[in-house]
C-alpha cells in the first residue's frame, strides 16, 4: 500500500545523522520532527528565528507564540534560543544547514523544484524555500507521487514557475523513495505491495530501474 504522511515523516526521518542541523518545509516536512532517531541528536532550524525546535506539543504544552514557518504550535527543546529572521536567512544563506526537507508541487528529472505557486491561485509569495533550495548542502523532497487529479508529479521538465534548479537529488514518495542524477530518476526504494510498473506509470521523468529494489522499511 501507498505510505501515508506519517511514514513518508518517518522513512525520510532515517536520513538524519547525529549533529546535523535541519530546516523542515511546510506540510510533511514538518511531521518529521516527531521521528527523530532515538540515539541521534538533531537541531531543527525554523526559518521565522528559533533554533532547537522540539516535536508536536500535547495540549498541556501548547504555547500560542511558539511557532513554525507553517504557523504550528511547536515545542523547543533545552538550549533552544530565538533570533531574529535576518539572522535566521543568515544561517541558511551562509550554508549552515545540513539538510532541508521540502514539501513540493513538481521535481524533474533534472533536479529542478516547483514549490510555490498555481496559475489563477492565491499565493502569499516564494517564501524561505528560495533561499533554502540556493544554500542548503543537501535536499529532500517530500510530497505525494501523483496530483490530486492522479497526475505524476515526478517529470520530465517541471511544467510550474521554479523555486530552484538542479538542486534536488533525493526525493521520497508515497510509492517510492528516487534518487536525481545524470538527467534521470533512479528508483532505490518502492512501498510495500506496490509495484515498479505501478511507479514506472506513475513516473514520467526516465525512471531507472537497477538491481534488486528494497521495501521500505518504517
Amino acid at each position: 500500500m501507498p505510505l501515508n504522511r506519517e511514514q513518508i515523516a518517518k522513512r525520510i526521518a532515517q536520513e538524519l545523522k547525529d549533529g546535523y542541523y535541519v530546516n523542515l518545509g511546510i506540510g510533511i516536512p514538518t511531521l518529521v520532527a516527531n521521528y527523530i532517531p532515538k540515539n541521534i541528536q538533531v537541531i531543527f532550524q525554523s526559518e521565522n528565528g528559533l533554533l532547537g525546535a522540539g516535536g508536536f506539543p500535547t495540549e498541556a504544552e501548547v504555547d500560542p507564540d511558539l511557532i513554525n514557518a507553517g504557523k504550528q504550535t511547536i515545542t523547543a527543546i533545552p538550549g533552544a534560543c530565538y533570533f531574529s529572521s535576518a539572522d535566521s536567512f543568515a544561517m541558511i544563506r551562509g550554508g549552515h544547514i545540513d539538510l532541508t526537507i521540502l514539501g513540493a508541487l513538481e521535481v524533474d528529472e533534472e533536479g529542478n523544484i516547483a514549490s510555490w505557486m498555481i496559475p489563477n491561485k492565491m499565493l502569499k509569495g516564494m517564501g524561505g524555500a528560495m533561499d533554502l533550495v540556493a544554500s542548503a548542502k543537501n535536499i529532500i523532497v517530500a510530497m505525494p507521487h501523483t496530483n490530486k487529479d492522479g497526475q505524476s508529479k515526478l517529470l520530465k521538465r517541471c511544467q510550474l514557475p521554479l523555486t530552484g534548479v538542479r538542486c534536488i537529488h533525493k526525493v521520497v514518495t508515497d510509492l517510492a523513495v528516487l534518487e536525481i542524477k545524470d538527467g534521470a530518476f533512479y528508483l532505490k526504494e518502492r512501498a510495500p505491495d506496490v509495484s515498479i510498473d505501478a511507479i514506472r506509470q506513475l513516473t514520467k521523468g526516465q525512471l531507472i530501474v537497477e538491481g534488486d529494489i528494497s521495501i521500505i522499511e518504517i
